[in-house]
Parts: C-alpha cells; sequence; structure tokens
C-alpha cells in the first residue's frame, strides 16, 4: 500500500532497518548502534498508537471544566434616619465600598425625610456614587438635634419620590432575592407592610438594627445598664410590633451586639485614606463632634454593626428568639406554651409557614432571629478595611 505524500514521513520512520549480514557485524558496537536507531522509531510509533485511543478516551470523560460563574451579588435596600447620629453614613459607606451587595435604593425615615435625603444626595455625590435612587419617607414630628444639618444644606434642595411606593415596587421586582436594611426607626416598613402586605411578604428578609434584649446602652465608663427601650424601637413601638410579628423573616441587632466605638487611630486611619468616602465621613464627624457633650466622642456604630452582616454573617450569628414590643418600647424576651401557637401570616406568601403568638398578656410574639455577641475586632478590621483600601473585586 502506498502512503500519500503527506505521511512520507510516516513511510520513512516504519522502513525496516537492513539486516546483519552476520553474527560479528552484530556483536560489532557500530552495527549494534545502527540497529537500535533503526528500531526505536517503530517502537516509538506502536507506542504511539497504543497510547492515542485511551488519552482520547479520557478527554471525553473529563471534558474541560467550565471557569465558575462569577457570585452574584446580594441586592439590598437600605432605610435610615441618617442625619443624627454618625452611625448611618459608616453603614452606607460600608456596603457601597463592597462589592457582596449591590445597592438597589436608599430611602430615609424618621423627622425631616426630605432633609435626609438631601444629606444622602450630598453624601453620594461628594463620594462619586451615582446610579442609586434616594427616596424620602414618611415624616413625623421629632425634637431631635439633626446634627448633620449643614452638611445636608450645602446642596440645592430637591424634591424626592415616595419611599413607600418605590420599597413596594422594589420588592414586588425582585422578591426573596431582597434584603432589606433598616437602621432608623420603622415607620415606613411598617407602612409598606399595612399599604400591600401581599407584596412585602414576598421580601427576602429585613436586617434591623434595633431592640434590648439583655442589657442596654453602655455608661461612658464601660458600664452596661439594664434592658432599656432602644432608639430605633421607641420611637414607633407599635410600628416596631407589625413588622417584628409580620412573619417576614428577620434578623434583629440590639444594643447587645451593636455598641462597637470607632476610637481615634481607626478613624484617622479611615479620614486620611485615599478613598472617595475618606473627606465626607471626616466632614461628618466634625459636624457631629459638638454635640456630643452627653456621649463619648468616639461614634458608637450601631448601624454599621448590622450592615457588616451582610458581608459576613459570622460577624454577628443570630439565633432563634421570641420577643414581644411593648407600649414604651421594650423588646422583651417570651417563653410561652406550644398550644397558643395559631396561624397568622397571609395564605399564599412564602412565609405562609411561620406562625404567630400571643404572649399571656395577649399582645403579639415576634419569632425572629437575634444576635446577642458580635466580633468587635473582625467587625474593625473589614469596617478599616474597606474604608481605607481599594474596593475589593470579586
Amino acid at each position: 500500500m502506498m502512503l500519500p505524500h503527506s505521511y512520507g514521513f510516516v513511510a520513512r520512520i516504519i522502513r525496516p532497518s537492513k539486516t546483519p549480514a552476520s553474527r560479528d557485524e552484530v556483536r560489532s558496537p557500530g552495527a549494534f548502534s545502527r540497529l537500535r536507531t533503526g528500531h526505536l522509531p517503530w517502537t516509538a510509533l506502536c507506542l504511539l498508537l497504543l497510547l492515542l485511543p485511551s488519552r482520547l478516551c479520557l478527554a471525553a470523560l473529563h471534558p474541560p471544566t467550565a471557569p465558575a460563574a462569577e457570585p452574584h451579588p446580594q441586592l439590598v435596600w437600605i432605610d435610615t434616619d441618617i442625619g443624627d447620629d454618625l452611625d448611618d453614613a459608616f453603614a452606607i459607606a460600608l456596603l457601597l465600598r463592597s462589592p457582596e451587595v449591590r445597592v438597589l435604593g436608599i430611602s430615609t425615615t424618621f423627622g425631616d425625610t426630605e432633609l435626609r435625603a438631601r444629606l444622602l444626595d450630598h453624601l453620594l455625590a461628594a463620594s462619586g456614587v451615582h446610579g442609586i435612587p434616594v427616596y424620602a419617607g414618611l415624616p413625623t414630628s421629632t425634637t431631635n438635634l439633626f446634627t448633620q444639618r449643614a452638611y445636608a444644606e450645602a446642596i440645592p434642595q430637591r424634591s424626592h419620590p415616595d419611599a413607600i411606593a418605590a420599597l413596594l415596587a422594589a420588592v414586588h421586582e425582585h422578591g426573596s432575592q431582597l434584603t432589606l436594611l433598616a437602621i432608623g426607626p420603622l415607620f415606613n416598613v411598617a407602612a409598606a407592610i399595612d399599604r400591600d402586605p401581599e407584596t412585602m411578604h414576598r421580601l427576602g428578609r429585613i436586617v434591623i438594627m434595633g431592640g434590648s434584649i439583655h442589657h442596654g446602652y453602655t455608661t461612658l465608663d464601660g458600664h452596661l445598664t439594664p434592658p432599656a427601650a432602644e432608639w430605633n424601637i421607641l420611637q414607633d413601638p407599635p410600628g416596631a410590633q407589625t413588622v417584628l410579628t409580620s412573619g417576614i423573616p428577620v434578623d434583629l441587632y440590639p444594643l447587645d451586639s451593636t455598641q462597637i466605638p470607632l476610637r481615634i487611630s481607626g478613624r484617622k486611619r479611615i479620614f486620611t485614606a485615599h478613598t472617595s468616602f475618606a473627606t465626607p465621613l471626616r466632614e461628618l464627624y466634625t459636624e457631629w463632634l459638638p454635640h456630643s457633650w452627653n456621649h463619648s466622642p468616639n461614634p458608637t456604630l450601631f448601624d454599621a454593626v448590622a450592615a457588616s452582616t451582610l458581608l459576613d454573617p459570622m460577624l454577628c450569628p443570630t439565633q432563634s428568639m421570641a420577643l414581644r414590643v411593648t407600649p414604651d418600647g421594650m423588646t422583651l424576651p417570651v417563653t410561652l406554651p406550644a398550644h397558643r401557637t395559631v396561624p397568622r401570616a397571609l395564605s399564599g406568601s412564602p412565609h405562609a409557614a411561620n406562625p404567630a403568638q400571643e404572649s399571656p398578656t395577649g399582645s403579639p410574639v415576634a419569632h425572629i432571629h437575634v444576635c446577642l455577641q458580635s466580633s468587635p475586632q473582625a467587625f474593625l478590621s473589614l469596617l478599616e478595611h474597606r474604608l481605607t483600601g481599594p474596593r475589593p473585586t470579586f
């Protein structure tokens, strides 16, 4: 059989070598060398023909694996009372510097919500953040001091869309993929549940900074006080009760786990970092500081602790707990007999299996997840890393 011209090199490889003329020729060094040289190509070809099918089989059994898909960021809506204390600004900055989350919108709650929205406009613009809509929530009457008013009023006023309608639209579109981070009094969240409970029951979960379980506010000298009415719950106890007993999954971060101060060394690193949030955070701190006469100049990062758990839940692990909200804003643990369980969630909602209960006093009981102990050093390390270094990419 004649091989095609293109296979001439194969013909040359498999052409038999000359047979030795005599035993002496085989034994001679030169002849032995020629014999080995002549047979090696034939041996190599045989091995190649034997190995090639097995390699093809292995390739069929183990095809190349596709590269791992990029993780999808967690969708988040933030509801905040930014402008009084300083922790809201740190919470928002932390999330906007974290690729694990995608903030779909920010709404303001409590007091002059238009002024708070104006402050957010300034903060986002000064930090180079674009494309995140800001909404004004329900305005309420308050005598609380808006410590960062000058920062808010440094930019022109504009009208902001209704926060309740925007939140409901986001939940309707994204459903269980959306997490609501509530770091202020719960006026807006309760109003959204009252306005359209069917839609709100499609929400994935609500992460709340609020409540006081086993101890209250820490004193200036570091002492723990007995449980107290925490600020966010105290401003609207009926709204808090509506939210906590709604049947929507709730993760609660109370005073027990969120009182982590940002001391001067950490502030210095954050305020002097070469990041877009360094200057705005420093300016907000400068406006807040003169009003800290009755508390430490080290801001307590209540809201930022709750926000950090969206990035790493192990910073503040939660446990199941039954609570009731009292008319004076207390969040009290309760133990109930099983026979008092009654169905309460809306039929057809993804949370319909969540039962509601009544306490011995007749008030509804919330079955939620609560963090009672956080990891301060791990939290501060994450916060400083995100607010001082380059924004990570995943």
